[in-house]
């Protein structure tokens, strides 16, 4: 089964039980600050899983673009990947256990749908422990669709257990289902979640029926939902038999391609298929950054930062394939191609996905030659050191002041009889990474499900904000992204020219008029062209559901948006700008506050 017919086989299914297929979200998540990007595919439905009415009803489906980002360095070896698809059902407060568990096995293992052997399947549940009991309930479900006790396995909440996604909020046990892959045990304590590839993991329950609140305390929900997952590329390496998901139809043809441009083969599992696994990896996760609908473009900071350095290890492993020029557009082409039906923002934004490579390319090749020259310059120093070792701090300035990879340093430094203090390289970048993460955890902190009534004003804002701009700039003005911590709004708008003193006093004076009218904001759910006809707002290059909720601030504004808000404009308090700059080329942003009164 290839990827497509998978996708295409759950949708199907879901849709047979009821569920409304929605639209993936985009990758980088809007109004969310505690993540650079959207990791899972339950991450854009938050609001809802924490009681906001969807407008699409109480049963979802989709697939959903997701980077995760933590285990980079990770990526070579035959299964890591940074960015994947992720497919999920979900019921708001509608079926519960039973119900989720039978459409997990049904779909398994009917000959339908995915047809695998019931005799393959081993499940997990949750042991219990102080915060909630054995889900004892889970378990007999699988025992009454066949699933015989020595194939359930009870283990504890680091295995069986999600949430929340912040300090506190919606929690609960999960049962994971996994794949026999016929190899040998390690042991007797073999089990599912064992790290010896035995066990494949195709999918997982989440069963959110509690709270944590801020004294730690599980509570129990009225209001119980389920969230499941399956990855795409996980589940069709096990269902192709492949080893490897490089071994899928999804990376083929961009490795086939790696090998014309570096004239090497794959397969030999040394250290140019590591190359080639990096090279395939950073450039399909690079072609959907770029190629989102809220794409970003390579900076030293936030997602920009994540972007270059995927771009600059693919560089990197291309040269140490021996290719020499710019060639990361081909395999990107090839990529744009294979999945442009499924996600058309990347055949609309083509064009930018390849200049924006190449002028990566380009700049990094810069560098490269810079650090070159400045290694020549610290050469005759070097070369009175007897030991014949450069200094960790040495290859830590070159990487730091000149982006210049440790690698390449060693390289050179092989090339003069040389070697690197590596350990004191990785302890000058540890040092860095500390600080930079101190930085990250400032500028992060908070979120919507920590901080709702925090977040919630100040998102609402954010629409006076918008209206507030087009009528004192003009109708030209659209949003072009937003990031809300607990602490300020950043708004980013289309507009060229930077704003005036007097601009930016009337349009703050204009949002704390509509504050102080005590504005009641009320939400209906309509289509989209009945949401048009009525004057809302919905241009921020979304893919918008059939069915959309329009927020109406009283008779001031009128706008297509997820939620949450307040019920009232009288609850934001003074709303103040503090900074007005430019965010990129056409695009000015905004930063302002709310002042409790």
């Amino acid at each position: 089964m290839t990827a497509h017919e998978l996708r295409e086989k759950y949708i199907a299914f879901f849709k047979s039980k009821g569920h409304a297929q929605i639209s993936g979200a985009s990758l980088i998540p809007e109004n969310d600050p505690t993540v650079l990007f959207t990791t899972a595919g339950m991450h854009p439905l938050v609001p809802y899983l924490l009681g906001e009415p969807h407008p699409a009803g109480t049963r979802l489906t989709d697939h959903q673009k997701c980077i995760r980002t933590g285990d980079i360095e990770a990526v070579g070896d035959p299964s890591h990947l940074t960015f994947f698809e992720m497919l999920g059902n979900w019921s708001l407060g509608d079926y519960f256990k039973q119900e989720a568990i039978s459409m997990s096995y049904e779909f398994l293992t009917s000959p339908q749908w995915l047809g695998i052997s019931p005799e393959k399947l081993s499940v997990t549940v949750f042991a219990g422990d102080d915060d909630a009991p054995r889900d004892e309930e889970s378990a007999s479900y699988w025992r009454d669709l066949g699933i015989p006790d020595e194939r359930i396995y009870f283990l504890p909440k680091d295995d069986n257990w999600w949430g929340p996604a912040g300090q506190t909020g919606p929690c609960g046990p999960d049962t994971e289902m996994f794949m026999d892959t016929g190899k040998e045990s390690c042991g007797p304590d073999c089990r599912p979640g064992c790290h010896c590839g035995k066990y494949f993991e195709v999918w997982n329950d989440v069963f959110m029926q509690y709270n944590k609140n801020r004294d730690g305390v599980f509570e129990k929900l009225s209001r119980t939902c389920v969230d499941t997952g399956m990855g795409i590329e996980r589940t069709i390496t096990i269902l192709q038999n492949k080893k490897s998901v490089y071994e899928t139809e999804l990376f083929a043809d961009v490795i086939a391609k790696i090998c014309a441009l570096s004239g090497t083969g794959y397969g030999n599992d040394g250290l140019k298929d590591v190359s080639i696994r990096i090279i395939s990896d950073h450039v399909r996760t690079a072609t959907f950054i770029l190629g989102d609908q809220r794409g970003v473009t390579p900076s030293n900071v936030g997602q920009g930062y994540i972007l270059r350095r995927l771009i600059r290890r693919a560089i990197r492993h291309g040269r140490k394939l021996g290719i020499e020029g710019m060639f990361l557009a081909e395999p990107a082409k090839i990529i744009i191609d294979m999945y442009a039906g499924v996600y058309p923002e990347l055949k609309d934004n083509r064009d930018k996905v390849l200049s924006e490579l190449a002028k990566e390319e380009e700049k990094f090749l810069k560098t490269l030659q810079k650090g070159e020259a400045e290694f020549e310059k610290l050469l005759p120093n070097l070369m009175r050191n007897p030991r014949k070792v450069i200094p960790g701090r040495v290859a830590f300035r070159l990487y730091d002041t000149y982006g210049f990879p440790v690698e390449i340093t060693e390289e050179l430094a092989s090339e003069h009889g040389f070697s690197v203090d590596k350990e004191g390289f990785d302890e000058a970048f540890k040092k860095h990474q500390e600080a930079s993460k101190l930085g990250a955890e400032k500028t992060f902190k908070g979120g919507l499900a920590d901080n709702s009534d925090l977040t919630t004003r100040l998102h609402t804002a954010t629409h006076l904000l918008h209206k507030a701009l087009r009528l004192v700039l003009g109708e030209h003005v659209q949003q072009k992204g937003s990031n809300i911590t607990p602490e300020r709004l950043r708004f980013d708008f289309s507009h060229d020219d930077k704003m005036t003193d007097e601009q930016i006093q009337k349009v703050e004076d204009i949002v704390n008029e509509q504050i102080r009218k005590a504005q009641p904001v009320t939400m209906e759910v309509m289509t989209l062209d009945e949401a048009k006809a009525a004057g809302a707002l919905a241009f921020f290059g979304e893919k918008y559901e059939e069915k959309v909720k329009v927020y109406t601030v009283g008779d001031y504004s009128k706008e297509v948006c997820g939620g949450p808000h307040v019920d009232n404009t009288s609850e934001l308090g003074r709303f103040k700008i503090q900074k007005e700059q430019s965010s990129s080329a056409g695009v000015r942003r905004i930063r302002a506050v709310l002042i409790a009164e």
